[in-house]
C-alpha cells in the first residue's frame, strides 16, 4: 500500500486499487502479502486454517465474532470464509461462516480448506483487488 493509504479494511476504501503500488498489487493478486503470516504461525499466534485475524478498529466484525463465540478460535492464515468468497463477501456472511467453521472443524475439514485455497489462490477466484 502507498504511504498515507488509510488504516482501514480494503473494502472500506473508496478506491482500493488506487493504494496500491505496482508491486503490492501483484502481491494481493498472488496471495503473496499473506507470506509473513507464516511467522505467526511458527509462532504460535496463528494456525493455517481459522478465522481471518481482524483489523483492531473492525468493530463491528469483533463485535460479530464474540457474539457466535467464534473469537475462541485462534485467527488462520486461510478459513472456511476465504474459500466461501473472500473479498466479496459482507462482514455477517463472514462470521456466519466462521461460526460454522467453529460448530465443524474437523482435521478433515482443515485439510479440505487448505486444498480449497490453493485452487482458488492458482484460480484467483474472489479476488477484486
Amino acid at each position: 500500500m502507498r504511504v498515507g493509504t488509510p488504516a482501514v479494511a480494503t473494502h472500506l476504501l473508496a478506491d482500493p486499487k488506487a493504494h496500491l503500488t505496482p508491486i503490492g498489487n501483484f502481491l494481493r493478486k498472488s496471495s503473496l502479502d499473506e507470506l509473513p503470516q507464516l511467522w505467526s504461525i511458527l509462532a504460535g499466534d496463528m494456525s493455517f486454517v481459522g478465522p481471518r485475524p481482524a483489523l483492531f478498529n473492525q468493530h463491528d466484525l469483533i463485535a460479530l465474532r464474540t457474539e457466535l463465540g467464534v473469537h475462541e478460535l485462534v485467527p488462520g492464515l486461510t478459513g472456511w470464509a476465504q474459500i466461501n468468497g473472500r473479498d466479496e463477501l459482507p462482514i455477517p456472511d463472514k462470521v456466519k461462516l466462521d461460526a460454522e467453521y467453529l460448530q465443524s472443524h474437523s482435521l478433515a475439514l482443515d485439510f479440505r480448506i487448505l486444498w480449497l485455497t490453493f485452487v482458488k489462490v492458482i484460480r484467483r477466484d474472489g479476488v477484486s483487488h
